[in-house]
């Protein structure tokens, strides 16, 4: 497997984790084969990830995508929407879809990292403080 390239800026992640079916097949795998090649087509599309463990049948995939839009018209694809009825009929037992938003913003870490700096400054000084306490 190989991770997905994300860009440096916001993007979507659509994490579709599920459990199949015992009656999955090799029409499942074809399915799944032509869907990857079909969101690869789609604008927006950043990258995907999936792994599954076939003794548990659990499985995660984890779709990359540039806004919110791109995520919709991919699920409103029509040959998406036959693979989709495909699989909540015949493949899973259950499924769950959960998106989010990942925020890349560089000046939050220099924050985050001035704050720690501050508040290793700050505990110092309490500590000598409490030093001078004691002394007196």
């Amino acid at each position: 497997m190989v991770f997905a390239k994300t860009p440096k800026n916001d993007y979507y992640a659509c994490i579709f984790s599920s459990i199949r079916t015992s009656q999955y097949n090799e029409e499942y795998n074809k399915m799944a084969d032509e869907m990857d090649e079909l969101a690869k087509s789609q604008d927006g599309y950043l990258g995907i990830e999936s792994t599954r463990n076939d003794e548990s049948r659990f499985g995660i995939t984890v779709s990359y995508w540039e806004s919110l839009n791109s995520i919709k018209n991919w699920k409103d694809n029509s040959n998406h929407k036959i693979a989709q009825k495909f699989g909540i009929t015949n493949w899973y037992e259950h499924y769950e879809i959960r998106i989010l938003k990942k925020h890349n913003n560089n000046n939050n870490n220099n924050n985050n990292n001035n704050n720690n700096n501050n508040n290793n400054n700050n505990n110092n000084n309490n500590n000598n403080n409490n030093n001078n306490n004691n002394n007196n």
